[in-house]
């Protein structure tokens, strides 16, 4: 059994997020898949047949030379559009939702001594936490995201001039870090929203008790290694459809049909399947870099070590 609440290091960290995943994979990726599985499908599904449609009238209406059709098309199935994008954003902020509390409340569980965690548990969660859920969500979206993304965005406009590229480098691991912790903090404290964006933030560069020095580089460290193994593999997927495309591209004989569409015929559905495929992988890994968020969260609470650690003190020659 795992031990959540204690000091790590930078090595650790990393090991300890695959250790993670050898001793409670089976049972996460079960309730994971369960909880979360239609909705990838319905996701993925969307995203196959939906961009492959717009697609292939993108490039219809441009290689025909016909360019007002695109928007004729858009125009006669604007309520069809309208209808879908509803749909989409919904499935979307659902999926979200799922994806990124699924790894909160199973490691809550775990973190409290539960052993075996089922289905029906993590989905009460969700339901006992459906208020700050949507707390949390509002915060997100109206908060969190726009500050985010003005950080990130003047991060990599710095990118032209070289010193960017490290600014971005030190910045983008630490905003990931303050959202996960954020979403740790406000499920497993009694803090409200606001309260746990301000440990979320501070926690990244000192603890609570100020005597152990600053947890910045190593928690800025294990998330950048993270994010550089899951980029590695995510783009491995994602190049295999675009490979096929330019080896189709370069050895079909050019009859101007191909040319015209390469989105239309079975060849365009398996481009579209692989990268849905991918997506599908990409969403199962980043699940490696929220339990390394959350071990990261239980390295920083301090006060839970200290309780811990008199707890066990207590028990010393109990069943002696």
């Amino acid at each position: 059994m795992m031990q959540f609440y204690k000091k790590r290091d930078f090595g650790a960290f990393i090991s300890d997020s695959f250790a993670f995943f050898k001793l409670y994979g089976k049972n996460y990726f079960k309730n994971y898949i369960l909880l979360n599985g239609l909705l990838m499908i319905v996701m993925v599904a969307i995203f196959i047949f939906g961009y492959r449609e717009l697609l292939m009238q993108i490039f219809g209406s441009n290689m025909s030379g016909e360019s007002y059709y695109f928007e004729s098309y858009f125009e006669n199935n604007m309520g069809m559009f309208i209808v879908l994008g509803v749909i989409t954003f919904i499935l979307f902020v659902t999926l979200m939702i799922v994806n990124y509390l699924f790894p909160v409340f199973y490691m809550k569980r775990l973190a409290e001594g539960q052993t075996i965690i089922k289905t029906d548990d993590i989905l009460g969660d969700f339901k006992q936490n459906a208020g700050r859920i949507g707390k949390l969500l509002l915060g997100l979206i109206l908060i969190v995201m726009p500050l985010a993304t003005i950080i990130v965005g003047i991060s990599y406009a710095l990118i032209f001039i070289v010193i960017g590229f490290f600014i971005l480098l030190l910045v983008f691991p630490v905003v990931i870090n303050i959202i996960n912790f954020l979403m740790f903090d406000y499920f497993n404290s009694s803090r409200g929203f606001f309260e746990s964006l301000s440990y979320s933030i501070r926690s990244q560069f000192s603890y609570s008790n100020n005597r152990d020095g600053s947890p910045y580089w190593k928690y800025w460290g294990a998330t950048l290694v993270l994010l550089i193994i899951l980029y590695v593999i995510t783009t491995i997927f994602t190049m295999i459809p675009m490979i096929l495309f330019m080896m189709n591209l370069f050895t079909t004989a050019p009859d101007g049909n191909f040319e015209q569409n390469p989105f239309a015929g079975g060849f365009g559905v398996l481009v579209f399947v692989l990268y849905g495929v991918s997506t599908l992988v990409s969403f199962f890994l980043s699940n490696i870099l929220y339990v390394n968020s959350g071990l990261m969260y239980y390295d920083s609470r301090r006060d839970f070590h200290q309780k811990l650690e008199l707890e066990e003190i207590e028990t010393i020659g109990v069943n002696e």
